[in-house]
């Protein structure tokens, strides 16, 4: 397996050993991907803790040169592999990679790898929940050489408490079916909101290449943003992949939203996944009102 790296982690010396901080760029990749940890758990029976944990450290969060060029999570190499490959030096020179069509294949990929090896068929007995045991048994079967590779993986999984996702009862499908969608590139992180989902838009985006993402329609993406779906989207823009609700949620019903300079009605309803019509409505505002700078807005 291949050296592992720490790009986004950081190791202070503490008594002799390694502390770990926490970090803004793992705590994403692990909104990522927690999903389809927890989907390959209940179909393999391993912990999506550590499954979580080994692709932080093999990817360095997902920004690794073999994420960038196929999607290698779990720096597999190819060892009787028969579909795509990248090269790579590691432990020598130009060595071998799989390569995957999406993020998802390669998390299965890699559930399908340790399930079938004899070398870690014993780590099967062990139950999802003692995510010690896996890290440890995955050391001594082999996986990395890195001698501190089980401490840092049990390390990982009780600083991000991972082992939350091992007692999970289920996964969001929805994120599921847009991982096994996803083809190799950088894709939009989906994030969840109000019942809904969003993504941000970058340089480039149309609402017809972010519905071809997503495998849906760009005609009903531009409607459930209440646009135009020839419109033009600015970097940094919210983009709902679902109808906006009549309300923000039960939890923000005594906060306001106060004005601010270069917002609208409609900017504010996009922040916060309402309709239009309803923000003006729970506001008891003319759809001619001109909003100013300092006024309060009810969310629901």
């Amino acid at each position: 397996m291949r050296k592992l790296l720490f790009l986004f982690v950081f190791w202070l010396p503490a008594y002799g050993f390694a502390q770990m901080r926490w970090n803004q760029q793992y705590q994403q990749y692990i909104n990522q991907y927690k999903d389809v940890a927890i989907e390959q758990m209940k179909a393999w029976k391993i912990p999506a803790s550590i499954t979580l944990a080994q692709g932080l450290l093999e990817s360095g969060a997902g920004r690794s040169e073999l994420v960038r060029k196929g999607n290698n999570h779990f720096g597999i190499k190819c060892h009787g592999w028969t579909g795509a490959t990248v090269y790579q030096d590691d432990d020598s020179r130009n060595e071998c990679f799989r390569a995957y069509r999406s993020s998802f294949d390669s998390y299965e990929d890699h559930s399908r790898f340790l399930a079938k090896s004899q070398r870690y068929r014993s780590l099967f007995r062990l139950k999802t929940t003692d995510y010690k045991g896996w890290a440890r048994g995955l050391k001594a079967a082999g996986y990395a050489t890195n001698p501190q590779y089980a401490n840092k993986l049990i390390d990982l999984i009780q600083l991000y408490k991972l082992y939350e996702y091992d007692t999970a009862k289920d996964y969001d499908k929805f994120l599921i079916k847009h991982a096994k969608n996803a083809y190799i590139g950088e894709l939009h992180q989906i994030e969840h909101f109000n019942g809904n989902y969003y993504v941000i838009a970058r340089r480039g985006d149309t609402y017809r290449s972010i519905a071809a993402e997503m495998k849906t329609s760009y005609k009903k993406l531009a409607k459930y943003n209440e646009r135009d779906k020839n419109d033009a989207l600015e970097v940094g823009e919210i983009v709902w992949l679902m109808k906006k609700k009549k309300s923000a949620p039960k939890d923000y019903a005594e906060r306001m939203h106060y004005v601010r300079a270069g917002e609208s009605m409609y900017s504010i309803a996009q922040k916060y996944g309402i309709r239009l019509k309803y923000l003006y409505k729970i506001n008891h505002l003319s759809p001619y009102y001109q909003i100013r700078v300092g006024d309060s807005l009810k969310l629901r």
